[in-house]
């Protein structure tokens, strides 16, 4: 009977607890959305767990599996600079529905593109990991799809990454491809038209510059993605995303500093740029911690420039292509910034 009266007491008890109402629900969902996101990147996208996790397996009896997978990537070693393989239902996974909410992540279409085309989008800034150009261009949560008609877009991060096991599945099957000569050439020449490959343009090192409030872009010496559009004849499309910045807070050591310097070497012998930053924490956004703060980000798509097909453009005429495509960045940028949180006393730097 004790037991019988003990266990009504803790029910009684129980359904006293409030339930969670549906904003903690959804509340939750995002969370998880971001935190599964952010530990793709630093976990799985660390080569030493892909690796180890290989090599463990030789020594047990499903040392089939890394023997299988090996001769699998040598195989597939091409498959990413040559179309690669994504997959739609990754791309309209729910789940980033709740990750473009959780900030949230807006797309914002200025002028139409024409399937008839091919285009290169410049993508500002990079920010720490880039969240504005992957919801809006890798996944279907933003509603690219639905305002650019006809137009498939493809988002191009480090080649390295996907010389990673197990990782380049990954990025593969969500549409990336490896910034290079010849996956982008792939892309622009022998897939049709109607294809918009996004390019982070300052690319890791602008990393270092990324804080609230200060917007630096590392573009007047990249002129590579100028050079490829006239040479395939697509056209050039600036976007920013305004808040990007605002995701972490970052510890920016001065140019010339010797922690500068070393952040620079592992940048250039490694790919990817060692940052110093943290975010929110996993139970509050008061507490420190690597997830991002839940800051909105507006992406603003801006007017495709004309570019003509010159199969051997000269300096001179990418550098006039080149001021072009700033001068329309910037205008995007001066249009666009008091919409989107910023006053209209900032700049956009440009080195």
């Amino acid at each position: 009977a004790g037991s019988r009266t003990s266990l009504l007491a803790a029910l009684r008890t129980l359904l006293t607890v409030p339930w969670p109402s549906q904003r903690d629900v959804r509340s939750c969902l995002q969370l998880l959305a971001v935190l599964q996101w952010v530990l793709s990147f630093l976990v799985l996208g660390e080569w030493v767990v892909s690796l180890v996790l290989l090599i463990y397996l030789v020594f047990t009896s499903f040392w089939p599996i890394s023997a299988l997978y090996l001769a699998w990537v040598i195989f597939d070693w091409d498959t990413p600079e040559k179309g690669g393989r994504r997959l739609s239902c990754l791309r309209r996974w729910p789940v980033w529905k709740h990750f473009r909410d959780y900030f949230p992540v807006q797309l914002v279409k200025t002028h139409d593109l024409s399937p008839t085309h091919n285009y290169i989008i410049g993508s500002h800034p990079h920010g720490i990991l880039c969240v504005g150009a992957f919801c809006n261009f890798t996944t279907c949560s933003t509603g690219f799809l639905e305002m650019f008609p006809g137009i498939r877009p493809f988002l191009t991060t480090l080649a390295g990454n996907f010389r990673l096991p197990l990782f380049r599945e990954y990025l593969m099957s969500g549409g990336l491809f490896p910034v290079t000569r010849q996956a982008i050439g792939y892309l622009l020449s022998r897939n049709g038209t109607g294809n918009a490959v996004a390019i982070v343009i300052g690319g890791a090192s602008e990393s270092l510059s990324c804080q609230p409030g200060v917007t630096t872009l590392i573009l007047k010496n990249r002129k590579g993605f100028v050079r490829m559009a006239l040479e395939h004849g697509a056209h050039l499309v600036p976007s920013f995303s305004f808040g990007e910045n605002d995701l972490f807070r970052q510890v920016v050591f001065e140019e010339g500093s010797w922690m500068r310097s070393i952040q620079k070497r592992i940048q250039k012998m490694m790919g990817f740029a060692p940052c110093i930053f943290y975010g929110r924490g996993l139970l509050s956004v008061q507490s420190r911690g690597f997830l991002p703060y839940p800051k909105p980000i507006t992406t603003v798509v801006g007017e495709p420039m004309t570019v003509p097909k010159i199969v051997e453009p000269s300096r001179e005429t990418v550098d006039l292509y080149h001021e072009m495509y700033v001068r329309s960045l910037l205008k995007l940028f001066n249009e666009n910034k008091t919409k989107y949180g910023m006053s209209e006393t900032d700049e956009l730097r440009i080195v």
